[in-house]
């Protein structure tokens, strides 16, 4: 059996003006989404953990452009397929760079790590102006 039937390919944008609020902004747009395609509400724990690492993510993204690019511009979400990508735009030239040495005990800095760690694949793309950081998820597996 599959989950809720969908289009191969969906897109949401958001476009965002300030950083004021953006995260919380974001993550309840991401939420409304993941309902509307049928990964909320999630029957079981393994489910709702993977709805909850993509909310956690798009906080940790949006985050990172609040604190080191200006804020952010615009999400976007792809639905595609089985699959998710999340796009956050920002102003900022410079890509985000994973840190492989910083201590773990150390506060901060820590966002891309939860990033790495979670999402099937995730990237920076340079775009006019600025760039593009993006991960992927893999839709929970349905019954």
């Amino acid at each position: 059996m599959t989950g809720p039937a969908a289009p191969a390919e969906q897109v949401r944008r958001l476009a965002l003006y300030e950083s004021r609020g953006a995260v919380q902004h974001c993550r309840d747009f991401t939420r409304k989404a993941l309902y509307d395609w049928g990964w909320l509400p999630a029957p079981d724990g393994e489910r709702r953990a993977v709805a909850e690492d993509v909310l956690l993510m798009v906080s940790e993204l949006v985050t990172n452009a609040c604190l080191h690019a200006g804020g952010p511009r615009e999400l976007v979400l792809h639905r595609i397929g089985d699959g998710l990508r999340v796009e956050v735009s920002d102003d900022s030239r410079e890509l985000p760079v994973l840190q492989t040495d910083r201590p773990r005990s150390a506060p901060g800095g820590h966002g891309l790590r939860v990033v790495d760690r979670l999402a099937a694949a995730w990237g920076s793309v340079p775009r006019q102006p600025g760039k593009t950081v993006w991960l992927e998820v893999e839709a929970p597996a349905w019954d």
